[in-house]
C-alpha cells in the first residue's frame, strides 16, 4: 500500500500542524495547552508563532542541536509548507522566536516535564526490575552555559586549584529509571549548589516498589530516612570516613548496623536507622579500585530475596545514569559546547526542552524494545536520534488513516538499531588536553578595541 498525504483541513492554521506529537503521544498540543492554562498563559488569537509552537521549538532545538534557532523553526514548519505549496508560509525569525520565548517563560516547560516524565518500564520490560523492585538511580552533572554576564551572575563559576571554570556552569541532578534510561525527575541549580541537597529534593518522585541507588557523594542519614519515608528502598555506597558497629551478622556475610545523623543534638535525641551493610572488594587487577574496600548500605534485609553478592553486582546498574548523562550532553547536544541561550531564562528553557526531547526519544525506544522483545538499553540512542530527526517531517505529512501503520514501521526501524553485546572492558579516567598557553577569557575581553581602519588602509610599506 502506498503512502497517502495528509489533507489540509479547512479552518486549521498551519501552526497547529507544526508539531512533534506524531512521534510521541506523551507530548501533544492538547497537553501543552492544558499546561499553559495551568500556569496562567493563554492566547486569544492565532499567531504566526503561538505559545504551543514555542514549546515545540524549545523541544525541537534539542533534537536539531547543530542548527540555528530559525532553522529549527523551518524544520517544524517543513510539513505544513510541503502540504501548502501555493501558500507563502513565512515562518518566524530569530528575533520573534527570542521574544516569544521570553513571553513563554520557564514555568510551562517545568510543569510539562513534571507531568509527562514518568517511569516507562512495565513488567514486560526486560532488565528493568531486580528483587521485585524498579531500579532507579540518582546522580548529578555540571554543564557549561554561554559565557555572558547574565549567565555568570545567575549560575556562577566553579572554582578549583587552577582558578575558575572557563564557562559559567549549572548543576543538574537527575532521577533516572535504569532499565529504560528515562529521566523521571530533575533539578537545575547554580553551580555552587550542593548535589546532596538536590538528591534529597528528587526523593519527591520515588515511591513504593522502587530501589533507589546513589553514589557515596549523596550519602547522608536524611537521604536514607527520607527515602524510606516514601515507601521506596535504597542501595547506596558509603564514604570511607563512615564507621559502623555491627549489630548482627547475617548468613551471607553482610551485617546489620545503625546509622545516625551528623547533627550532635539529633544524635543525643536518639535518632538512628537500622541498615544492612555489605562489604566487598574487586579481585581483578585490571579493573579500577582493585582490592579496595567497598561498602554498601541498603534497606533490604532479606538475605534470601536479596543476597549480598547480588546486591553488590546489581549496584553497578547505577552506572546506567552515567550513560544517560552521556546521551544528553554528548550525543543529543553538541559535544563540548555550552548551552546556546545567553540569558538564565533561556538556559532553563533549554535544559527542560533537552529533558523533554530525551524523554520523547526514550519513549520511542521503550516501545520499540517491547515490540522487539529486547532490553531498551540494548538499542542505540544515537541511531534512534537520527531516525527521529528524519521522522519529524514524515509524521507531519502522513495521512491520519495511515499514521498507525507508519508509526509501527518507525518502531521497527528503531528496533533494528541494536547494539552489540557490551565488551568486558574498562578505560582510564584521563583527558587528552589539559592545559592551554592562552590567557583566560574574562570580562576585559568582552569589549575588545576594534580596528579604526580597513585592513588595506592599515598596511604601510617599509622602504
Amino acid at each position: 500500500m502506498q503512502r497517502s498525504l495528509r489533507h489540509i483541513e479547512a479552518g486549521v492554521h498551519w501552526t497547529q500542524e507544526a508539531t512533534l506529537e506524531g512521534l510521541s503521544r506523551v507530548i501533544s498540543s492538547s497537553r501543552i495547552e492544558a499546561v499553559l492554562h495551568q500556569v496562567g498563559l493563554s492566547e486569544r488569537r492565532i499567531r504566526k508563532l503561538s505559545l504551543v509552537l514555542t514549546v515545540f521549538v524549545c523541544i525541537g532545538m534539542n533534537l536539531f542541536t547543530d542548527e540555528a534557532i530559525k532553522s529549527v523553526m523551518r524544520r517544524l514548519a517543513a510539513g505544513p509548507r510541503f502540504l501548502r505549496p501555493v501558500e507563502d508560509l513565512d515562518v518566524a525569525g530569530a528575533s520573534a522566536i527570542c521574544q516569544r520565548r521570553q513571553q513563554l517563560g520557564v514555568a510551562p516547560l517545568v510543569a510539562l516535564f513534571r507531568e509527562v516524565c514518568r517511569p516507562l518500564a512495565t513488567h514486560e520490560t526486560r532488565d528493568a526490575f531486580q528483587f521485585g523492585l524498579r531500579l532507579m538511580a540518582i546522580d548529578g552533572t555540571v554543564e557549561d552555559v554561554a559565557d555572558t554576564p547574565a549567565n555568570e551572575h545567575y549560575f556562577g563559576r566553579l572554582k578549583g586549584s587552577r582558578g575558575a571554570s572557563a564557562f559559567p556552569q549549572l548543576r543538574c541532578v537527575y532521577l533516572c529509571e535504569c532499565g529504560t534510561h528515562a529521566i523521571c525527575d530533575a533539578g537545575v541549580w547554580p553551580s555552587q549548589m550542593d548535589e546532596r541537597v538536590g538528591g534529597l529534593r528528587l526523593l519527591r518522585s520515588v515511591g513504593p516498589g522502587m530501589l533507589v541507588m546513589w553514589d557515596c557523594g549523596f550519602h547522608s542519614y536524611d537521604m536514607c530516612v527520607n527515602c524510606r519515608a516514601t515507601g521506596a528502598d535504597f542501595l547506596g555506597r558509603v564514604p570511607a570516613f563512615v564507621r559502623f558497629t555491627p549489630v548482627r551478622r547475617l548468613s551471607d556475610g553482610s551485617y546489620l548496623a545503625y546509622i545516625q545523623p551528623s547533627d550532635r543534638q539529633r544524635r543525643k535525641q536518639g535518632e538512628r536507622l537500622l541498615v544492612r551493610v555489605i562489604e566487598y572488594t574487586i579481585d581483578d587487577p585490571n579493573r579500577p579500585h582493585h582490592q579496595e574496600r567497598h561498602r554498601l548500605i541498603t534497606s533490604l534485609f532479606d538475605v534470601t530475596l536479596a543476597p549480598a553478592h547480588d546486591l553488590a553486582a546489581h549496584y553497578h546498574e547505577r552506572w546506567e545514569v552515567e550513560i544517560v548523562i552521556d546521551e544528553t550532553d554528548t550525543h543529543q547536544r553538541r559535544p563540548l559546547r555550552p548551552f546556546r541561550s545567553r540569558t538564565p531564562l533561556g538556559v532553563l528553557q533549554e535544559v527542560y526542552g533537552l529533558l523533554l526531547a530525551h524523554y520523547l526519544v526514550r519513549t520511542l525506544m521503550h516501545e520499540a524494545a517491547l515490540q522487539a522483545d529486547i532490553a531498551p538499553d540494548r538499542l542505540s540512542f544515537v541511531g534512534t536520534l537520527r531516525i527521529v530527526r528524519d521522522a519529524v517531517f514524515q509524521a507531519q505529512i502522513v495521512a491520519p488513516t495511515q499514521t498507525s501503520d507508519w508509526y509501527q514501521r518507525l518502531l521497527q526501524d528503531i528496533g533494528r538499531e541494536q547494539l552489540p553485546p557490551r565488551d568486558n572492558r574498562c578505560n582510564p579516567r584521563v583527558v587528552k588536553r589539559k592545559m592551554s598557553k592562552f590567557d583566560l577569557k574574562r570580562e576585559p575581553h568582552r569589549h575588545w578595541p576594534q580596528p579604526t581602519k580597513a585592513f588595506a588602509q592599515a598596511i604601510v610599506l617599509l622602504i
